[in-house]
């Protein structure tokens, strides 16, 4: 299966930095179809507004955390398979747990760099 370098992909994060530098590793890969949301709230509008085939989301973030985010998606019948990365500088084991619980993809810890990038999205969406 050939994965689609088109797919919509939504970017999550409150820090506009963090925002620019997962567009441009996502580029580095060739994914060139990336809407971005500065908290959970507005990813969850935008992700019940129009189709995404992946989220990469920040964990802290306010008012809506990165965990709150996934489990509003998980809770949607309409998004509940939806392909969901979690990004965080935290890298406690109860996190991971939380997240894996919540039904998460996949979790990076920051820093990360586009071979990371590339590995985890290679175990949800193959190989690319």
């Amino acid at each position: 299966m050939s994965i689609d370098m088109h797919m919509p992909i939504l970017i999550v994060d409150d820090y506009k930095t963090m925002l620019r530098i997962i567009r441009n590793l996502l580029k580095q890969l060739g994914f060139d179809n990336v809407e971005e949301a500065t908290d959970g709230s507005a990813a969850l509008a935008k992700l019940r507004d129009k189709g995404f085939s992946l989220v990469i989301s920040d964990w802290n973030m306010e008012p809506m955390t990165g965990i709150q985010l996934l489990r509003e998606v998980r809770a949607d019948a309409k998004l509940k398979d939806l392909p969901f990365i979690m990004i965080t500088a935290e890298s406690k084991s109860e996190n991971v747990i939380a997240a894996k619980e919540a039904g998460v993809s996949n979790y990076i810890v920051k820093p990360f760099n586009a071979a990371t990038l590339k590995q985890k999205l290679t175990t949800i969406l193959g190989n690319f």
